[in-house]
């Protein structure tokens, strides 16, 4: 009897917990669920107004000074020391000498030449006071005038085949020629300076010796330099010789104004490029300064510029069309480092100043007002 009363308990405490998880259920089912809210982006933005975009080349080089010399020697000797020391670095002005070899061997040669010369003259003019008295005078002059410590004088000018004849036949033409011949020659152990100037590089020092076809060091003119640029062959029409070209430091702090000089007339078949050759003078540059130039091309009209990240692969730029982005396609005209030149934007097409990371068509953005894009 007991049992069965305990049974009876337990089967209406099921009953009532079954009823009460079931009303929970339905409970639960019959819930509105919550909606996660949208997440609304802050973007920068910017209102598209076309005008006329000056097309800028970049392009950047070493300068190299426009006028070198690269010193030679063509004769044998002793490097003599002279006023200056004939070091890196040394400024020279123009007409001083750079460089002296010992010629003091090779000088009493010369003289000597020089000496035999004016005694094979000196020989014939009792017979031409005889047989031509009336070239004499001009002989005679002629050897009253010649000085052994200077330059030989050129010869008279004959007027007559006999006298021709006679002065040649004395082999005076052929000593005159051997004088100036050697004379010549001994230019070569004095190099001066060709222009104004420095030293940038040295071979030698004083008292070494120095061989002939031997390489001495090179000298350059540090008032005029020239960088060589490569420009894309599409804007060959657009590079003219005179064209002024602003040039920067590679830090950016330092500023120049430089020229076209010259331009190359063939394109570079592996780069397709053309060379430029830009002047430059400025008192604070060196030769092998890297500096960036920024040619003006030419100006596109009805166009606008960017940031290059803001245009996708697929050349296409987000714009915001009822807070939402979308994607339109555009026309690149013009890429920079930095920037890109694109048409095909409408005037008044609202835009992205900055890039979203994550971006895509349809997602919800509000413009950043009263705030400024950094």
């Amino acid at each position: 009897m007991l049992r069965k009363i305990i049974l009876s308990i337990l089967g209406f405490v099921l009953i009532v917990a079954a009823i009460l998880f079931s009303k929970n259920l339905i409970a639960n089912k019959n819930k509105q669920k919550s909606v996660p809210s949208k997440v609304v982006k802050l973007v920068f933005v910017d209102t598209v107004k076309n005008s006329t975009i000056p097309i800028v080349i970049s392009a950047s080089g070493n300068t190299v000074a426009k006028r070198r010399v690269e010193l030679f020697s063509e004769v044998q000797g002793v490097f003599k020391a002279s006023n200056k020391l004939f070091k890196p670095g040394q400024t020279y002005r123009k007409g001083e000498p750079l460089i002296r070899i010992d010629a003091s061997e090779f000088y009493a040669s010369v003289q000597s030449a020089k000496s035999n010369l004016y005694n094979d003259i000196a020989a014939i003019m009792p017979d031409l006071r005889l047989d031509f008295p009336d070239i004499y005078p001009k002989w005679e002059k002629y050897l009253v005038s010649f000085d052994l410590e200077k330059s030989t004088p050129k010869l008279p000018k004959m007027t007559s085949e006999k006298e021709n004849y006679f002065i040649t036949g004395r082999g005076i033409v052929s000593s005159y020629y051997n004088v100036k011949n050697l004379e010549q020659r001994l230019t070569k152990y004095y190099i001066n300076a060709p222009f104004n100037g420095i030293l940038t590089e040295a071979l030698v020092t004083e008292g070494s010796l120095v061989r002939n076809g031997q390489k001495l060091g090179e000298f350059i003119d540090t008032s005029e330099y020239e960088m060589e640029v490569a420009i894309s062959k599409t804007y060959a029409p657009f590079l003219k010789v005179g064209e002024k070209v602003a040039l920067k430091s590679l830090n950016g702090s330092d500023s120049y104004e430089g020229e076209v000089s010259r331009v190359n007339g063939s394109v570079d078949l592996t780069t397709q490029t053309i060379t430029a050759f830009i002047t430059v003078r400025h008192p604070d540059l060196k030769e092998g300064m890297y500096l960036t130039a920024e040619l003006d091309a030419r100006d596109e009209d009805n166009a606008i510029e960017i940031d290059r990240n803001l245009l996708s692969d697929r050349n296409t730029i987000f714009i915001i069309r009822d807070s939402l982005l979308d994607a339109i396609p555009v026309s690149p005209v013009y890429f920079s480092d930095e920037k890109v030149v694109l048409k095909g934007v409408k005037d008044g097409t609202v835009i992205l100043k900055k890039p979203v990371p994550g971006a895509y068509s349809g997602m919800v953005v509000k413009p950043y007002k009263n705030t400024k894009a950094e």
